[in-house]
């Protein structure tokens, strides 16, 4: 029952929902890219998926990843699938082909993404920095950084860290206390300890480099004192002077025990260490590591006291994955649940909607096709979503109208924090519920539907708690301009809808109860600071059922025959369970805010 990529599904939102073609065909550096060229990268995505990285799920879980005197060792087949990964060009896909990219559009490395964590999630995580850390060193770097490693990891020859957090200092970033010292060279010592470092010491690639948040001596207190720098585990071997340092890298062992030679070009290795991996409730497959940094000699990325601008590239690339993760542990799950649900039999479901044949299936049950359709109801509005924010992002680097890269770059700032945490807070609950399929024997390792539950728990928590994402969108998205950047973005969607059509005045009616509270609430905040983070959730929430009704008339709007075939049940079974079992939640919560409003 390993998860099988779904290209048929996807390929409808792509071409036929989001007519994503023509939409980067009018982009200078895609316009090569049709829906030939579309469906021939993800043919060949799905097939690397389902041969190399599936089979590799349970491996992953059920051996772990074993700490041996500060080296990781990845689960059996973690290595050979990583390598054979980064050199057929996966990890190029969207980087610049200067850099030794493929100059492919963000969209395409996106559902590469979301194909892979529903394949594998725990391995899945080596990669899944690599374009943040991309991102952030070719806008930050400075030339001679770019040139030593910018191209390892835009290749993913190299694989890259997000060293944030400390002991002291998860959301707050402003407390943390690693010090980093000038040395006369230019270079600086780094000291302090990171936690919760996903991939900090592993056997995948022969080099990894650490992008680390620190302080300057006298920066000031709070966020603005950070900088940021850049720490590999292994200096290049180009003469020059790396700074204190251990031995050179010895072979290491691989995932089945044979040798794994070093790269000549690496020279000493670093004074960082991993103290030790954590034992997590999930995500067995992927090393959660503590690194201490020993005065380990790193250079500065971007400027002084600005780190937090340059991680914040890494950041909301990473935040785009992370929602993607969401759809893809939940499009694992639905796939298991709705496979077993067609085999088991147990008593007669009522009704007439039953073969004779099939009557005894749970598949007819009423409340297992309401568990089903309702989540394929968030995948497929999900994709729609996260898709156009791809989308997006290329029109935001590429469009010649600046205008409509400000829209682009609204939509991406609006839209991210909604899509990190609605989908990875359905990726979990979804993931419970199909898993409830089961009955019984979700709960037992055999079907390995509790694996994608415990997987998929930390998205919920890591690149941003979706409680961090909530007030990032309305305490500091949404109220600063009284709503109206948000208002704006409503308008462009509401634009192209009928209000003489009823579905389309509900969502227009949607959108303008959530301009209304905007201005309400941006009125209310001065005098109840309080306020907006007392409701935070519920507007995220509110805004996501709103952008997925949203989602679902597109699709609703492609469903001609030619498009759909024969194939139109399999779309009209989760815009049904949408209407019934899930927009009624926007009502409730948009009644938690006003309430909350009328008694401030």
């Amino acid at each position: 029952m390993n998860y099988q990529p779904h290209l048929h599904d996807i390929g409808f939102i792509l071409h036929d929902v989001l007519k994503a073609p023509a939409q980067l065909q009018a982009l200078e550096p895609h316009a090569d890219c049709d829906i030939g060229l579309m469906r021939q990268v993800l043919d060949e995505a799905a097939k690397f998926v389902t041969q190399e990285v599936a089979p590799l799920q349970g491996v992953g879980d059920a051996t772990g990843c074993r700490f041996v005197s500060g080296s990781v060792i990845a689960p059996p087949g973690f290595r050979d699938a990583y390598q054979a990964f980064w050199q057929a060009g996966w990890p190029a896909l969207a980087c610049a082909p200067e850099d030794g990219g493929q100059g492919l559009p963000a969209l395409l490395e996106a559902v590469l993404y979301e194909m892979l964590s529903a394949a594998n999630h725990g391995w899945t995580m080596a990669p899944g920095l690599l374009h943040g850390a991309y991102e952030c060193l070719k806008h930050h770097g400075s030339d001679e950084l770019k040139a030593r490693y910018l191209s390892k990891i835009a290749t993913g020859e190299w694989l890259a860290t997000m060293c944030l957090t400390e002991p002291q200092a998860g959301s707050d970033l402003g407390l943390v206390r690693t010090r980093a010292l000038p040395q006369p060279d230019g270079s600086f010592l780094l000291s302090g300890t990171k936690i919760f470092i996903s991939g900090g010491e592993h056997d995948l690639t022969d080099n990894i480099v650490h992008l680390v948040l620190a302080r300057l001596p006298g920066a000031p207190a709070g966020p603005k004192g950070l900088s940021l720098f850049l720490v590999p585990k292994f200096y290049p071997d180009d003469g020059r002077s790396a700074g204190p340092s251990q031995a050179r890298p010895a072979p290491s062992r691989g995932s089945e025990g044979h040798e794994v030679p070093s790269v000549g070009a690496l020279g000493p290795r670093s004074a960082v260490h991993c103290e030790r991996i954590e034992e997590k409730m999930g995500l067995h497959g992927s090393p959660t590591c503590v690194m201490r940094f020993d005065d380990a000699t790193g250079w500065i990325v971007g400027e002084p006291g600005r780190g937090l601008n340059a991680m914040f590239v890494m950041m909301n690339a990473a935040r785009l994955h992370v929602a993607l993760q969401g759809i893809g542990l939940l499009d694992a799950a639905w796939q298991k649940a709705d496979a077993y649900a067609r085999e088991r039999r147990q008593m007669r479901a009522p009704g007439p909607r039953n073969s004779a044949e099939a009557a005894d299936l749970i598949a007819g049950h009423p409340a297992i096709r309401r568990i089903l359709d309702t989540q394929r109801a968030w995948i497929d509005g999900g994709r729609v979503l996260a898709y156009r924010t791809g989308i997006e992002l290329d029109i935001a680097k590429h469009h010649p109208d600046p205008a409509r890269q400000r829209s682009a770059q609204r939509w991406c700032s609006l839209v991210t924090p909604v899509l990190k945490a609605a989908l990875t807070s359905q990726a979990f609950h979804g993931a419970s519920d199909c898993l409830q399929v089961f009955g019984g024997h979700g709960y037992v390792k055999e079907w390995s539907i509790e694996q994608i539950v415990r997987d998929a728990r930390v998205t919920m928590i890591y690149e941003g708690t979706n409680e961090v994402q909530a007030i990032d969108l309305l305490v500091r998205k949404v109220l600063p301009d009284g709503g109206s950047a948000l208002a704006a973005l409503l308008d462009e969607l509401g634009d192209a809808l009928d209000a003489g059509n009823a579905a389309h005045a509900e969502l227009l009616s949607r959108f303008a109860g959530l301009r209304s509270l905007a201005s309400a609430l941006a009125q209310a905040a001065p005098g109840n600071p309080e306020l907006p983070y007392w409701v935070a959730d519920d507007y995220l929430r509110a805004l996501t059922l709103a952008l997925l009704a949203w989602a679902w008339g597109q699709i609703e709007a492609a469903m001609t025959p030619l498009a759909c075939g024969e194939d139109a049940g399999r779309w009209t079974a989760p815009a049904s369970a949408l209407r019934h079992w899930v927009l009624p939640e926007f009502d409730m919560r948009m009644g938690i805010i006003k309430e909350r409003l009328d008694t401030t």
